[in-house]
């Protein structure tokens, strides 16, 4: 999977997050977007995911050297997200969250919903509804329905919020196992989660 932005913008009202960026992000490549807080780093990678539009300039995505390009109304199939700001379902389980969203996007293959949550540690919470789970517990659901999806791009949005010393291993853990071959890019100003990534985008240098 290719994502191509070319000399492109996006703006609230008057005022522009940021303008002229001409970026390739390839499959198999890492990549961070930082910058300070309320910079624009979120709105990027919003725009790299397909569920928002720039004012200027155009966004490409393309599924391989030989196939065509994929339309915005069908990438969701290729993207997976994390993001403080996306809620997990509060009524369900933990097995019926990850049940829920596996007939949306189906997981890797050969990864069951019990393996998924014996990795991210939470084979005790299982049954219990999600809307007494810690944050930092929340925080490890969103990584795992994000990472685990069979999907070719993965975008994380500061994706150590609220995890403590353990949850950011199970997190370099996760990249390490099962996003070495992806499309992974992490907006985030915290080296601790964008450390190992083969290139860095300042939003800052992108500002009108």
């Amino acid at each position: 999977m290719k994502v191509s932005l070319t000399d492109t913008g996006k703006r609230f009202n008057r005022d522009w997050i940021f303008r002229h960026l001409t970026y390739n992000f390839e499959e198999g490549q890492s990549y961070a977007i930082t910058g300070p807080n309320g910079s624009g780093k979120s709105t990027l990678l919003q725009v790299i995911s397909g569920s928002m539009q720039v004012n200027e300039g155009k966004v490409d995505f393309k599924a391989g050297t030989a196939q065509p390009k994929v339309t915005v109304e069908s990438i969701f199939n290729h993207v997976s997200i994390c993001a403080p700001y996306l809620e997990v379902v509060e009524e369900m389980t933990l097995k019926e969250f990850l049940n829920f969203h596996g007939g949306f996007k189906p997981f890797l293959p050969q990864m069951t919903i019990d393996n998924i949550i014996s990795i991210i540690g939470l084979n005790k919470a299982e049954n219990k509804q999600i809307r007494y789970y810690s944050s930092g517990m929340r925080q490890r659901v969103r990584l795992a329905q994000a990472i685990f999806s069979d999907v070719p791009v993965v975008l994380l949005d500061e994706p150590c919020t609220n995890l403590d010393a353990a949850g950011i291993a199970l997190y370099n853990q996760l990249i390490n196992e099962y996003c070495k071959n992806r499309l992974l890019v992490i907006s985030s100003n915290d080296e601790t989660e964008y450390g190992f990534c083969d290139e860095m985008i300042n939003i800052s240098d992108y500002k009108k």
